[in-house]
């Protein structure tokens, strides 16, 4: 039976006389991020570039920290030449693929991501900050763009531009809110706003 990734995160930790605030000190995170990953399962998986940082760490294979089992079957998710403004807006006319980036299918399932509805883009720009920061890549559902009044942040394109808000719907207007409080929300008729998808996973930019 293969050992849990919390059991042996901690295992590798104690064996290597580092602490799991130094560990998560050492993935740019939160002091506390992985003390609540082993304590209390949150999050439920590790970030695709935690649990590789962490594997080359600890000289191990990523499934021992709940990775794909080597040999086992990536999905490639794409890559667009794009960035979604956490900021201003930008230009969304450029939708080739740079390259793509692969993922365990467990890793999408968790997000509840369709491989097949998935890209990543770049987030530019600080008004999503602290949540999104400039340079962050995005992995977008494009198969779900269900607005509600709830807030989730989504990808959206306003008069040509992309931008990366928290998206809620009340009657025949969509508002566009950001994380940071220097940026005042925005309220639009639907008509002129066209939801791309919702952000599923956020893959942090090197510090």
């Amino acid at each position: 039976m293969s050992q849990d990734p919390r059991e042996a995160l901690m295992r590798l930790a104690s064996a290597r006389g580092v602490s799991l605030a130094a560990l998560s000190a050492m993935l740019g995170r939160n002091v506390a991020y992985l003390q609540q990953f082993v304590g209390r399962g949150s999050p439920k998986r590790l970030a695709e570039e935690d649990r590789r940082a962490l594997a080359a760490f600890f000289d191990v294979e990523e499934r021992v920290l709940g990775g794909a089992a080597a040999g086992a079957a990536l999905v490639e998710v794409p890559w667009l030449a794009l960035s979604a403004a956490a900021g201003a807006g930008a230009d969304a006319a450029d939708e080739r693929r740079l390259r793509v980036e692969r993922f365990a299918p467990e890793t999408l399932a968790a997000a509840g991501i369709a491989p097949r509805t998935a890209s990543i883009i770049m987030a530019r720009g600080d008004s999503m900050a602290p949540t999104i920061l400039d340079g962050d890549r995005l992995v977008v559902d494009r198969g779900d763009r269900r607005i509600v009044r709830t807030p989730a942040i989504f990808v959206a394109r306003r008069d040509g531009d992309l931008l990366v808000k928290r998206v809620t719907a009340r009657g025949d207007t969509i508002t566009l809110a950001s994380d940071n409080p220097a940026y005042p929300p925005l309220t639009l008729p639907e008509p002129e706003v066209e939801v791309i998808g919702r952000v599923k996973l956020l893959l942090r930019a090197p510090a």
